[in-house]
Protein backbone atom coordinates (compact mmCIF):
# COMPACT_ATOMS: atom_id res chain seq x y z
CA UNK A 1 0.00 0.00 0.00
CA UNK A 2 2.80 2.41 0.84
CA UNK A 3 4.37 1.89 -2.59
CA UNK A 4 1.06 2.77 -4.26
CA UNK A 5 0.83 5.97 -2.21
CA UNK A 6 4.42 6.90 -3.15
CA UNK A 7 3.70 6.25 -6.85
CA UNK A 8 0.57 8.40 -6.75
CA UNK A 9 2.41 11.11 -4.86
CA UNK A 10 5.19 11.28 -7.46
CA UNK A 11 2.66 11.35 -10.28
CA UNK A 12 0.63 14.18 -8.75
CA UNK A 13 3.67 16.20 -7.71
CA UNK A 14 4.83 16.21 -11.34
CA UNK A 15 1.37 17.02 -12.71
CA UNK A 16 0.78 19.81 -10.23
CA UNK A 17 4.22 21.32 -10.77
CA UNK A 18 3.51 21.40 -14.51
CA UNK A 19 0.05 22.87 -13.91
CA UNK A 20 1.45 25.63 -11.68
CA UNK A 21 3.96 26.59 -14.39
CA UNK A 22 1.18 26.83 -16.98
CA UNK A 23 -1.00 28.96 -14.71
CA UNK A 24 1.93 31.25 -13.86
CA UNK A 25 2.26 32.07 -17.58
CA UNK A 26 -1.42 32.96 -17.96
CA UNK A 27 -3.17 36.22 -17.13
CA UNK A 28 -5.46 36.43 -14.13
CA UNK A 29 -6.90 38.84 -11.60
CA UNK A 30 -6.46 39.20 -7.83
CA UNK A 31 -8.65 36.17 -7.19
CA UNK A 32 -6.33 34.19 -9.43
CA UNK A 33 -3.31 35.46 -7.53
CA UNK A 34 -4.84 34.22 -4.29
CA UNK A 35 -5.72 30.80 -5.74
CA UNK A 36 -2.23 30.42 -7.18
CA UNK A 37 -0.68 31.47 -3.86
CA UNK A 38 -2.75 28.88 -1.98
CA UNK A 39 -1.85 26.23 -4.54
CA UNK A 40 1.85 26.97 -4.20
CA UNK A 41 1.64 26.87 -0.39
CA UNK A 42 -0.01 23.47 -0.43
CA UNK A 43 2.48 22.27 -3.05
CA UNK A 44 5.37 23.30 -0.79
CA UNK A 45 3.62 21.56 2.12
CA UNK A 46 3.39 18.40 0.02
CA UNK A 47 7.13 18.46 -0.65
CA UNK A 48 7.82 19.10 3.04
CA UNK A 49 5.66 16.15 4.12
CA UNK A 50 7.33 13.95 1.51
CA UNK A 51 10.79 14.78 2.87
CA UNK A 52 9.59 13.84 6.36
CA UNK A 53 8.30 10.51 5.04
CA UNK A 54 4.68 11.50 5.72
CA UNK A 55 3.35 10.32 2.37
CA UNK A 56 -0.36 10.39 3.28
CA UNK A 57 -0.27 14.08 4.22
CA UNK A 58 1.96 14.81 1.23
CA UNK A 59 -0.58 13.24 -1.11
CA UNK A 60 -3.39 15.12 0.59
CA UNK A 61 -1.56 18.43 0.30
CA UNK A 62 -0.72 17.99 -3.38
CA UNK A 63 -4.38 17.19 -4.07
CA UNK A 64 -5.40 20.43 -2.37
CA UNK A 65 -2.77 22.29 -4.40
CA UNK A 66 -4.20 21.01 -7.64
CA UNK A 67 -7.79 21.59 -6.50
CA UNK A 68 -7.10 25.31 -6.08
CA UNK A 69 -5.90 25.43 -9.69
CA UNK A 70 -8.88 23.44 -10.94
CA UNK A 71 -11.22 25.75 -9.05
CA UNK A 72 -9.74 28.72 -10.85
CA UNK A 73 -10.16 26.99 -14.21
CA UNK A 74 -13.77 25.96 -13.54
CA UNK A 75 -14.61 29.50 -12.40
CA UNK A 76 -12.85 30.85 -15.52
CA UNK A 77 -10.38 32.84 -13.43
CA UNK A 78 -7.55 30.97 -15.14
CA UNK A 79 -7.84 30.78 -18.92
CA UNK A 80 -6.46 27.40 -19.94
CA UNK A 81 -7.66 24.81 -22.43
CA UNK A 82 -5.66 21.79 -21.24
CA UNK A 83 -8.18 19.16 -20.14
CA UNK A 84 -5.46 16.65 -19.21
CA UNK A 85 -4.00 18.80 -16.44
CA UNK A 86 -7.12 20.75 -15.50
CA UNK A 87 -10.88 20.41 -15.22
CA UNK A 88 -11.29 22.35 -18.48
CA UNK A 89 -13.74 21.93 -21.32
Amino acid sequence: MENLIKEKLEKYLKLTEEAIKIIEKSKFDDQGKELLKMSKCYFEDAKHFKLKGDFINALSAVNYAHAFLDSGVVLKIFKVKDNKLFMAD
